[in-house]
């Protein structure tokens, strides 16, 4: 017998055949005998590139050669082809979906010890540990979200991957009908990344404002669920349940809203203007006399942008420390009764 197919060279899944070998087996499926010249001819096939088609078909099981000196060809059917090519593949994918099995009934099994060692204690306070257990919580909880999703997303920034995850869920979510707010720092006008989002998801419905001060992060899902971040592992989570601790988070938001000003980008609004309200919101945070630490996580922005602006200031005031500077605020009056600044401080006299 001639060449026939052996299983080095079976036709694979992912393999593909040419537009060539394909017309000519075709050709071979409808006469059954080898005739390279009128193959070529009524295919539009070169001749040459007929016989080596033919032997492609041959070597992959598609074609079943003659006798020695016969030039009678088979045509296989191709579905016998594609069983043996698929075969293995078949096979890893039935082992594959027996491990899966395997692993969901285990952890189906742990889900049902967990849920009786908890039988009986409180689940009104929850932690979760690590970023990628605290998304999948939160994407499970916005799955399930019907009415309301409000958060606060403390930081100037947020990484291009993060907000692409959340322009997914926070889409999906807004096509529901559930209405979403969230405040972000003022920095956050100055993020390219940020401003895109917040421009695509204003357009689906969300709403987006932003604030200098800002305490923490925190999502409410239908005044129902609340995570806060876990003091203690800044990628963890903890989540509330308690109708009463939930209530008073949410209320704390609604104050931070109705106190935030609508998001726009800081070009619009003009760098001067934005910089100095960032200018008098740190003079009145310097009166309270927190540490360069504490300011920066309050607005959202790195240590060493705060310092920068705190020196800027104290140059301002011809201050060289902080003590000086209090009694400069004091002596021009930049803080009202209130102890809230009244004005930016203007550069020292000379």
């Amino acid at each position: 017998m001639a060449d026939q197919q052996t299983d080095d060279n079976v036709f694979a899944v992912g393999d593909t055949l040419g537009a060539e070998e394909v017309a000519v087996y075709r050709w071979l499926a409808l006469h059954g005998r080898l005739d390279p010249a009128r193959t070529a001819e009524e295919t539009g096939v070169a001749e040459a590139a007929v016989i080596g088609a033919v032997d492609h078909l041959v070597r992959i099981g598609l074609v079943h050669r003659g006798e020695e000196g016969d030039n009678r060809l088979w045509a296989v059917d191709p579905h016998l082809v594609a069983a043996a090519a698929t075969a293995p593949v078949e096979r890893a994918i039935a082992e594959q979906q027996t491990q899966l099995r395997v692993f969901r009934d285990q952890f189906a099994q742990l889900a049902a010890d967990y849920q009786e060692g908890r039988h009986g204690v409180s689940t009104d306070l929850e932690t979760i540990p690590g970023l990628t257990q605290v998304r999948a919580a939160l994407n499970n909880a916005a799955e399930q979200c019907r009415e309301d999703m409000v958060t606060v997303q403390p930081g100037g920034t947020r990484p291009p991957e993060v907000l692409q995850d959340a322009l997914l869920r926070d889409s999906q979510m807004l096509a529901r009908g559930v209405r979403m707010r969230t405040v972000y720092h003022h920095t956050a006008r100055f993020n390219s990344p940020s401003q895109a989002y917040v421009a695509t998801v204003s357009a689906l419905g969300g709403e987006y404002r932003t604030a200098h001060q800002l305490v923490g992060r925190m999502i409410i899902f239908d005044r129902e669920l609340a995570f806060m971040t876990n003091r203690n592992d800044r990628l963890g989570a903890v989540v509330v349940r308690e109708p009463s601790v939930v209530h008073f988070l949410y209320e704390l938001f609604e104050q931070v809203w109705s106190q935030a000003q609508p998001f726009s980008d800081a070009g619009t609004d003009g760098l001067e203007a934005v910089a100095k309200d960032l200018d008098r919101t740190i003079l009145q945070l310097l009166a309270t006399g927190l540490k360069d630490e504490t300011i920066a996580r309050r607005l959202g922005m790195s240590l060493r942008t705060t310092r920068k602006h705190i020196a800027d200031m104290m140059q301002a005031l011809g201050a060289e420390s902080r003590f000086q500077a209090g009694v400069a605020v004091a002596a021009r009056g930049l803080l009202n009764d209130a102890g809230e600044p009244d004005a930016a401080p203007a550069a020292a006299p000379t």
